[in-house]
């Protein structure tokens, strides 16, 4: 196999028509996204677009263990940390402004594109699994948005995806960075189908099979009618769910007045749980970084009602906010780098954390017609 970053070839199908497949080829790292990957996958997918002969377009990850952990924030921190610069920082505005063009192509994407999100989807994995028009998952996935471990927030896309959860539980996924398995995507909206995670081979086969034509609205149908056949003959055992037995009781407490009573609530509710999922969530607020619980819900807030194009916009300037701020540079170091598992955050607890530092992360640093995303 190539040591490129991304892998890309096409699959002639029997009626003449392609196949696009991309693969994040990054195993090591969990095909965690650089900004070179990023390039690569975007300029790919736009040529890809263009051309008539691509029917439609597969992503997924190289290895078994994961489709994408994430983006690569060790790589971000070392840039940050080698040329310091107040916000904006060139390197964070750069590698933001090119990750959240990509995954938004993947939501206005002029071609049915199918996403393989087997093992760990994290992060910048998450980004870019939300933006595909199928999105599978398998009995090996685990999808989150950690970054409350790391300082920084649900980004790539979060800002919009998870305030469209039921019954506030975006705010829950948010504040925990709580792990969903396969049974739990489908159950909230953030994946289409699941399937064995060894079917992929023969999934490449069968589309490969297909009847595709000019048209991408008939293809999305075609594509549809394949899945549907291909899925009833794949079955596949579907993990329980810790969304479906907690939902309601999660509910409650996410109802429970601001953020910080919520917090409370919530970690209250999982040290008195005999659950290890919902213990677990509770741990990870209870020792992640209070600025980002506190911004993270005023996000959800704020962006409530902001249009896909609009939340990618505001993540841009909350993200180079986030880079200013210590959290992030601290939580990736004690998280990824020394790997103490001890960050000392600053705020270091949500009590000591005031409307004014709060606001802060929404500083805003380009004008309308000059933002780096203006032409999303």
């Amino acid at each position: 196999m190539s040591d490129a970053p991304v892998l890309f070839h096409t699959r002639r199908n029997a009626d003449g028509s392609q196949i696009g497949i991309a693969t994040l080829n990054n195993p090591a790292a969990l095909n965690a996204l650089n900004l070179a990957m990023i390039r690569l996958l975007d300029a790919q997918l736009a040529e890809w677009a263009a051309d008539p002969a691509i029917a439609l377009v597969v992503l997924h990850g190289a290895g078994d263990k994961a489709f994408c952990a994430g983006g690569d924030v060790k790589g971000l921190r070392a840039a940050l940390l080698a040329e310091p610069s107040p916000a904006p920082h060139p390197a964070a505005v750069t590698f933001f402004t090119e990750e959240y063009r990509l995954d938004h192509r993947l939501h206005v994407y002029p071609k049915p594109l199918l996403i393989w999100g087997s093992g760990i989807v994290m992060g910048g994995g998450m980004g870019l699994l939300q933006g595909a028009s199928v999105r599978i998952v398998t009995d090996t996935s685990r999808l989150a948005m950690p970054e409350v471990s790391i300082g920084l927030y649900p980004d790539v896309g979060g800002s919009w995806f998870l305030a469209r959860l039921p019954s506030r539980l975006g705010r829950f996924l948010a504040l925990t960075g709580a792990p969903l398995n396969a049974h739990d995507a489908l159950l909230l909206g953030l994946a289409d189908r699941a399937l064995p995670h060894d079917s992929l081979p023969a999934l490449l086969d069968a589309l490969s099979a297909g009847h595709w034509q000019p048209s991408a609205s008939a293809n999305r149908a075609e594509l549809d009618r394949l899945l549907e056949r291909f899925t009833a003959a794949h079955p596949v055992a579907l993990p329980d769910s810790p969304i479906a037995r907690h939902q309601l009781a999660l509910q409650t407490v996410l109802q429970a007045g601001d953020m910080r009573d919520v917090a409370a609530g919530l970690i209250v509710q999982g040290k008195a749980s005999d659950d290890p999922w919902l213990t677990r969530a509770a741990e990870t607020l209870a020792h992640g970084s209070p600025s980002t619980a506190a911004v993270s819900w005023a996000i959800q807030e704020r962006l409530a009602t902001a249009s896909l194009a609009d939340a990618f916009r505001a993540e841009l300037n909350l993200s180079v906010n986030f880079c200013a701020k210590p959290d992030f540079l601290e939580g990736v170091r004690a998280r990824l780098v020394d790997k103490d598992q001890a960050p000392r955050w600053q705020p270091a607890t949500l009590a000591e954390v005031d409307q004014d530092w709060i606001d802060g992360h929404f500083i805003e640093h380009w004008p309308a017609d000059a933002h780096p995303l203006r032409g999303l």
